[in-house]
């Protein structure tokens, strides 16, 4: 009986020091700028300093399942682990050859069968679920929030243009408003920032994202901060939309996700800074995601495409009649050939519609690609998502077997559970077959780039296709702020190189013969600053050829490179960057509506004299757009130059030591 008592004693007092020490945790980022302090008593919640200000918290994270609870109410924490990790990430088609993977992380094992896991880099922090359970689980809700109490404004994208809540093209300028001001009833699309009083600026967003749906934000009702809101599991589809191209969802479950018992959860990653320019070569969404699950890469072969559409394939003295057809796509492939452009895209109208295995009479597809062939030049294709999806293995074993090399994959327009598996499966299947894909009417990269390199590209930006029918006049505005915000989950598919520029005064919106707004440095500086392994040449090949100066130096800008550095910048304002591939370094600017003087300093080069081949804007570019200055001049490294740019301008150049 003594003996009873004893063991009741004793696992008594055990459980009041397993409870005793469910109270608080702190983990400190390596360089301990930042600090991250978590607190599991009735619920479990965490608070983000940096240089001690409060920057973000979030009161209460759960997940509930269908049948065994809610993980993260009343928790219980059976042991707690610190770990460190200081790696070199060897990466693929990336903006830098390698990736310092350095971080102290903190996992948390709860009584229940999960685990939270929360990661803390110098560059922000992350946490995720994982849970244990023997057999597949569903997932009704996922409780995320993220409060700010020294809130100045907020940069939103909101998702307008659609009538069903979790589907939309993902391509939305920014409104930069007060807390106050942001609208209730509307879902904002990740990335997304959140500017401080202090100025520290705070971005969230999601890393691997498998098999679970995508997570949006909506302004909580004391207006403080946001709540997570994730895209219910679609039950009931239709077919619709742009061509019949696209699934519209009109059922959702009241669940969330149907998955395996057994796993690990996406992060939710809050990217930090104090310095803008900062934001401009964060890495976080690319470290947190799975590894490569292709072992061999070396088929997949990064560079730049001709592209038909957005030009609308207006080409001009030739003597065959323009438009979609073999003969087009020759001088297409020609025009590449000679600037050294890797591949031509045949985009929408090349196949029937809905059925991608049947190609339109009007194109000798094999004749397309002997063509491309002999001129070294390979053929991507477009291919609508849903008719893709109903026939994937046939595309793509038809098309490899041919000779094309890749897909522009578009009008997903959703990120629930479905669609988000499609996006592995068809990356998947396409490195089967050695092929790769770029995803237009896409969500946000949450770090299959990294997963499955074979994924070059993604869309989710207001590009340079929005100058063919938008009433938006700001885009200059919104080229300065998208690198801060979703170039930094991730390759950005722009679509940038127009040849006709246009001020602010002069722009108008034409569909046929579109045209830039800002001047022609702005578009050149793209092809430096702009992240995009796959990086297309918009405007068509006559305007080019016209062009040969603006040509030949896109022409000559890698679409990979082995070391980025963010030099200067200001969200909203201008941004300089400087990206190196071998010996060459290529360095670029932009700026918004404003005109702009800036230093590069040129400190960051090794010691030594260079030749610096500059694209700059010209002295009448404030009113004549396309008006640029070439001009090359020797400079020692240190040196500082004066980069004066027009509104709307950039400034472009090539860096080689003598």
């Amino acid at each position: 009986m003594k003996k009873n008592i004893f063991i009741t004693l004793v696992i008594f007092i055990g459980s009041l020091q397993l409870f005793a020490s469910n109270k608080n945790y702190t983990l400190h980022s390596p360089d301990e700028s930042l600090k991250l302090e978590i607190n599991v008593d009735g619920a479990v919640s965490w608070k983000l300093f940096k240089s001690g200000e409060e920057v973000v918290s979030s009161p209460t994270i759960s997940m509930e399942l269908q049948k065994e609870g809610v993980l993260g109410k009343s928790p219980v924490v059976q042991k707690s682990k610190t770990t460190s990790n200081n790696s070199i990430v060897k990466t693929n088609l990336y903006k830098k050859s390698e990736v310092k993977d350095e971080y102290n992380q903190l996992l948390l094992t709860m009584r229940g069968g999960y685990s939270i896991a929360f990661r803390l880099y110098d560059s922000g922090m992350a946490y995720r679920f994982e849970t244990s359970f023997k057999r597949d689980v569903v997932v009704v809700d996922e409780t995320s929030n993220f409060i700010f109490e020294n809130a100045k404004q907020a940069y939103v994208p909101y998702i307008r243009e659609s009538i069903y809540r979790y589907q939309a093209s993902y391509e939305s300028p920014y409104d930069v408003k007060p807390f106050s001001d942001i609208y209730a009833d509307s879902l904002i699309i990740l990335p997304f920032l959140v500017e401080n009083k202090s100025g520290v600026k705070a971005v969230i967003t999601e890393a691997d994202l498998e098999d679970y749906p995508g997570l949006y934000l909506t302004i909580n009702e004391k207006r403080d901060g946001f709540d997570g809101e994730n895209a219910k599991y679609p039950l009931k589809e239709e077919q619709g939309g742009h061509n019949n191209l696209q699934s519209i969802v009109t059922e959702y479950a009241d669940y969330i996700a149907k998955t395996k018992g057994k796993r690990t959860y996406p992060w939710r990653v809050v990217a930090v800074s104090s310095n803008d320019y900062e934001l401009l070569d964060n890495d976080l969404v690319y470290l947190l995601a799975e590894p490569s699950r292709i072992k061999d890469t070396s088929w997949i072969k990064p560079g730049k495409v001709a592209w038909d559409w957005w030009n609308d394939w207006n080409i001009s003295g030739v003597d065959f009649e323009a438009g979609i057809n073999t003969e087009t796509y020759k001088f297409y492939i020609d025009f590449a050939s000679e600037y050294g452009i890797e591949y031509v895209i045949l985009d929408e109208g090349w196949s029937e519609s809905t059925d991608l295995l049947k190609i339109k009479p009007e194109i000798d597809l094999q004749a397309i690609i002997y063509h491309g062939k002999s001129k070294n030049v390979d053929i991507v294709l477009w291919a609508g998502w849903l008719p893709l999806r109903d026939n994937m293995d046939e595309v793509y074993e038809k098309y490899a077997s041919m000779g094309v090399k890749g897909y522009k994959i578009d009008f997903m327009n959703r990120d629930d559970q479905d669609v988000v598996n499609f996006f592995y499966e068809s990356a998947a299947k396409a490195a089967k077959y050695k092929q790769f894909v770029d995803y237009h009417g896409s969500y946000k990269p949450t770090g299959l780039h990294r997963t499955y390199p074979n994924v070059m590209t993604y869309e989710g930006v207001f590009g340079l296709e929005q100058v063919k029918w938008t009433e938006y006049e700001d885009l200059p505005l919104y080229d300065v702020t998208a690198p801060y915000i979703r170039m930094l989950a991730g390759p950005i598919d722009y679509t940038p190189g127009a040849m006709v520029n246009a001020n602010k005064f002069n722009w108008r919106a034409i569909h046929s013969n579109p045209m830039s707004q800002g001047t022609r440095c702005h578009q050149l500086a793209m092809y430096i600053l702009y992240e995009s392994p796959f990086s297309m040449l918009a405007d068509k090949p006559t305007n080019y050829m016209r062009e040969q100066e603006s040509t030949e130096f896109i022409a000559s800008i890698p679409t990979v490179f082995d070391e980025t550095k963010a030099l200067d910048g200001k969200l909203g304002e201008y941004l300089l960057m400087a990206r190196r591939k071998g010996d060459v370094w290529y360095a670029a600017a932009m700026t918004n509506w404003d005109d702009r003087t800036i230093d590069f300093d040129t400190s960051f080069l090794p010691n030594g004299e260079y030749e610096i081949t500059i694209f700059k804007d010209g002295i009448n570019s404030y009113r004549e757009a396309s008006d640029y200055k070439k001009e090359i001049i020797k400079i020692k490294a240190g040196d500082i130059l004066k980069i004066k740019m027009s509104p709307g301008g950039g400034w472009a150049s090539i860096i080689k030591q003598l």
